[in-house]
């Protein structure tokens, strides 16, 4: 049972990974007053770009980088729309959401001539698991082995780097000056304004964070988590990480916790395929999918309250004429 449950938290991390890298990159977007639907877009984007920059030359460093200057691009064009011609925020991000879902199977087809995938990536080309010190040797240790050698090690650095992320955020936004102009933009971009600091360029910072983040998303999806690019491969994550941002208020390590009960959920929804229950018999694929989206829904509807945003999210700002 205990070592049943080892795997399953094991399984939590690794699928929770997207889902925190793009959780916290809409923190970064809607503190700053950005909404941003776009996520998955950026991650879809970046999971081809970095499927592509590593099946051409071999490195999954190399494709990590395109998959960041994909997200990163599409974000420059979410804010162009929504910051400097004050444009709709939703309209933008469902456009972007929209054009990539199109564009990337074409590109991938034009490109490779596989039917909307990449070549599959092996070696050098994905980031493999890492091997923490004396896991094999503490393997055999009663619990403390199994947490340590099944839970702990055998991930790969995206993964440690989605935990590292969530206290740097934590500091980013709590306690420099960069966070604390990011968080009077989201609620008030006039009082910024006035203090003589431009509402546009900490929007624009904020949106370049946002594109870094997701980039490291969808990189992990397609050269970390898979071998390859496949059409849709985000699956709906980005919306997920948009209903993680709601559940945890804007708050990194609340932000954690939903990304991880939502990960959890989806990992139990795995195990569950082709268990046969009493009564009921084997429960079909189809219904052990959708489970995870389905408690999302519930969960967002009926325990966590009213989640209040920033004040100035997704509102257009107009500079005042002196």
């Amino acid at each position: 049972m205990f070592e049943t449950l080892i795997l399953m938290l094991d399984a939590t991390m690794r699928v929770s990974t997207p889902l925190i890298f793009a959780a916290l990159a809409g923190l970064y977007s809607e503190r700053a007053g950005i909404v941003d639907i776009g996520l998955e877009g950026k991650i879809l984007g970046s999971a081809f770009a970095a499927a592509a920059g590593a099946a051409v030359f071999g490195s999954a460093w190399i494709g990590l980088c395109f998959g960041i200057m994909a997200s990163v691009s599409l974000a420059m064009v979410h804010g162009f729309a929504c910051i400097t011609h004050r444009g709709d925020h939703i309209v933008s991000g469902v456009a972007i959401n929209t054009i990539v879902a199109g564009l990337t199977v074409t590109l991938s087809m034009d490109w490779f001539g596989m039917g909307g995938q990449t070549p599959t990536l092996s070696g050098d080309s994905r980031f493999l698991s890492i091997t923490l010190p004396f896991a094999d040797a503490l393997a055999d240790v009663p619990v403390i082995g199994l947490i340590y050698s099944e839970l702990l090690s055998g991930h790969n650095i995206l993964v440690y780097l989605a935990f590292a992320m969530v206290p740097v955020t934590y500091w980013a936004i709590y306690k420099t000056r960069f966070g604390l102009r990011l968080r009077a933009v989201g609620e008030n971009p006039h009082a910024v304004d006035t203090a003589g600091i431009s509402v546009a360029f900490i929007r624009y910072r904020a949106l370049i964070i946002c594109g870094i983040l997701c980039g490291i998303a969808g990189a992990y999806l397609s050269t970390a988590h898979n071998a390859g690019f496949l059409k849709d491969m985000s699956a709906g994550k980005g919306y997920m990480a948009l209903a993680a941002l709601i559940f945890g208020k804007w708050r990194p390590v609340p932000v954690l916790l939903a990304c991880l009960l939502f990960g959890f959920l989806d990992a139990v929804a795995i195990r569950m395929q082709g268990v046969v229950i009493p009564g009921i018999g084997e429960v079909p694929v189809q219904a052990i999918e959708v489970l995870p989206y389905v408690l999302t829904v519930l969960l967002l509807a009926g325990f966590i309250g009213k989640a209040v945003g920033p004040k100035a999210i997704g509102r257009p700002y107009v500079k005042e004429r002196a």
